[in-house]
């Protein structure tokens, strides 16, 4: 079981990307699945990630708190702009703009410390900057969106911010504290928990994919190089950060991961809570968790080499 696990978890991409095709190929096998199933699915991933987490986990906020700091503020700056520019650039219509401008507000996503660590980037850093990013997203995340998409669409941020707290914070607060009452349980649920999330992922795709299969068939392929474009930016732009500050390579390729690779579950659960008249605003988060899966396996072997 085990062994099957560690393989589930390892070609992550390749699940994800096959989940995607195979509701394109055959939408109706998900039909009757209510839109709402995606939050609980998140909520499963962020109480994993909360069984993973520790204190020490965020010792390096304290000992190294200006590349933290640095690394969330490329984060909440270059993906957000970088999303507005290509909806504008691409001229996206509003509903697939919002996705977009979504996905670039939303923390670090969970992958991004696997493609680290395979990357041979600094994992503490990697670690300790999703903590930090997803702990700043019910304030940040809703301004930015308000900010970025508020003129074209009516952003409550209140609610918002109340969202991600019960989507988010809540579910990893959750598994903090059964790591704390039962760290045995957690010792033996960790060899399987990277498993269950990257299923919960692939099933999230699924599920969006499949409610908007007919409409990315007949004009998806706007959509699918803004959300490429919007990663790989992502990328280059958090690892030339780190070079105009002289950082060491391994801190270089932590915030490249770490900004290139979003929460994008989360966009599409805030599209599919706060925006319903928008169903396509829930596409690019979809299309993103399947990109930058692959593209994150990629990019850690190019880091690799260096």
């Amino acid at each position: 079981m085990k062994k099957l696990c560690h393989y589930i978890s390892q070609y992550m991409g390749l699940l994800v990307l096959a989940a995607a095709l195979l509701a394109v190929a055959c939408p109706s096998l998900l039909e009757g699945i209510r839109p709402t199933t995606i939050n609980y699915l998140l909520g499963v991933v962020m109480f994993g990630m909360g069984l993973t987490l520790s204190l020490k986990d965020f010792k390096v906020v304290f000992s190294h708190p200006r590349d933290v700091l640095t690394g969330c503020l490329a984060q909440f700056t270059i993906m957000p702009l970088l999303a507005y520019a290509l909806a504008r650039l691409f001229r996206l219509d509003e509903a697939l703009a919002l996705g977009v401008v979504l996905v670039g507000c939303c923390p670090g996503g969970t992958a991004s410390n696997v493609i680290t660590y395979l990357a041979k980037g600094d994992l503490a850093l990697s670690v300790g900057m999703t903590g930090v990013s997803t702990l700043l997203a019910p304030l940040l995340t809703p301004l930015l969106t308000w900010a970025l998409a508020g003129k074209s669409v009516d952003v409550d941020v209140a609610s918002m911010f109340l969202s991600i707290l019960w989507v988010v914070i809540v579910p990893i607060i959750a598994g903090l504290l059964v790591k704390r009452l039962w760290p045995r349980f957690t010792e033996q649920a960790t060899d399987y928990l990277p498993a269950f999330s990257s299923l919960a992922i692939a099933f999230i795709v699924a599920i969006i994919i499949a409610a908007n299969a007919e409409k990315l068939l007949t004009g998806g392929l706007v959509i699918v190089l803004v959300v490429m474009l919007h990663n790989v930016c992502g990328l280059g732009l958090g690892y030339v950060i780190g070079q105009l500050l002289g950082l060491a390579s391994p801190k270089k390729k932590a915030i490249s991961i770490e900004v290139g690779m979003q929460n994008s579950g989360l966009a599409s659960s805030l599209a599919t809570i706060h925006f319903a008249a928008y169903p396509l605003a829930t596409v690019p988060g979809a299309l993103f968790s399947v990109w930058h899966n692959l593209s994150g396996a990629a990019v850690a072997w190019i880091y690799r080499k260096d």
